[in-house]
């Protein structure tokens, strides 16, 4: 499936995950390209993804979601698939400004899959329709 953002951050998202696994760093040159990129949300993901924060639940039907922990300590429920996450900087920035691609917390969990360290967590399907519907809280 083609992801929603442009080329030139797939290709960050690539060149990240190659050297990455390769390394278990990621050079200067990428995090200057992160920023450029991304502007200043780039170290706030960044920050996250130090943290541990993102965790991708899934459910047994084949479900499955992204939580991210920011660093206030709410938790976010970022859908990666329709590029959405309900927090105020994404409705502000993202969807109301236009000056963003995305905000941390997406960040966070595209740098988390490009990095390979999602945190994994089974939930059940009823779980998963509650964390969907917003009922979990």
């Amino acid at each position: 499936m083609r992801s929603l953002l442009p080329a030139v951050a797939e290709q960050l998202f690539q060149d990240i995950e190659k050297i990455y696994l390769e390394s278990s760093q990621i050079p200067d040159d990428l995090l200057m390209a992160l920023r450029f990129v991304f502007g200043p949300c780039a170290l706030q993901a960044l920050d996250l993804v130090d943290r541990r924060s993102v965790t991708r639940l899934s459910s047994p039907s084949g479900r499955s979601v992204f939580q991210v922990t920011g660093g206030s300590g709410r938790s976010y429920t970022c859908l990666v698939s329709c590029h959405y996450c309900p927090c105020p900087a994404f409705s502000y920035s993202v969807l109301r400004r236009n000056d963003a691609l995305l905000c941390k917390h997406i960040l966070a969990v595209y740098l988390c899959r490009a990095m390979g360290v999602t945190r994994q967590e089974s939930v059940c399907d009823q779980q998963m329709t509650a964390i969907l519907s917003g009922a979990e809280a």
